[in-house]
């Protein structure tokens, strides 16, 4: 066997556990998968495979419990707000509150995490979501409930599922998020727009006067239902 030959398969061999774990990664798990995965190769697909079949699910309420259900006696717009802990989310935050003040019937804060987090017995990455939703609720002026959930899987699919669920008005996101790039984990923004069947509201960086300059955006359905972005 030539080192060309030897090269190729190692090259193959270590780009097919990258390629793995980055799908791992895409679903909703820890991203440290891909150092394991590239090793591993062609023997980590079957983990992948097996692993990737998980669904989003519940890991913490905050103390103001699920969300109610729709009742005629509800007013306003139920509106969900992905949390993440950058600037951008908070400032998604923010602009929901100067949007619609205190008129929403129901408002959720959301935070992700990945799959791994629920396996963790210390729970630490859940409880430091815990931790920062219950700041954010803090800071706000307490007009009305403001229920918290922390939930597993990969953001933008668990964030549309969450809200079908929960039969949401409204997803608010900021344009991008901290972490990885999302040329390696997708933009929660644009799997949302692209996919979610409750309208989008996505708020974007701060433009040159320092406001936030926020972007109503549609999926195709909603686009060819109402004609408008």
């Amino acid at each position: 066997m030539t080192s060309a030959t030897i090269l190729v398969l190692a090259v193959t061999w270590v780009g097919v556990g990258l390629a793995s774990g980055l799908w791992m990664a895409r679903r909703g798990f820890d991203p440290l998968w891909i150092l394991a995965a590239m090793p591993l190769g062609l023997l980590f697909v079957p983990i992948a495979a097996e692993r990737v079949q998980r669904r989003p699910a519940l890991a913490a309420v905050g103390a103001e419990g699920a969300p109610p259900r729709r009742s005629p006696e509800t007013t306003g717009p139920r509106i969900l707000i992905g949390i993440d802990g950058s600037t951008e989310s908070e400032r998604a935050l923010s602009e929901t509150m100067r949007l619609f003040g205190p008129r929403f019937g129901v408002l959720v804060l959301a935070e992700v995490v990945h799959f791994e987090a629920t396996e963790d017995v210390s729970r630490a990455v859940i409880d430091a979501a815990v931790a920062r939703l219950a700041a954010l609720v803090a800071r706000l002026d307490g007009s009305a409930a403001v229920h918290t959930e922390v939930l597993a899987g990969p953001p933008g699919a668990t964030l549309r599922r969450f809200a079908e669920q929960q039969d949401m008005d409204l997803v608010v996101v900021g344009r991008r998020g901290r972490g990885l790039s999302a040329y390696l984990l997708g933009s929660v923004s644009a799997e949302l727009i692209e996919h979610s069947p409750v309208p989008v509201l996505v708020v974007g960086r701060l433009d040159e006067t320092g406001t936030t300059s926020p972007r109503r955006a549609a999926n195709r359905a909603t686009t060819t239902a109402n004609g408008t972005v």
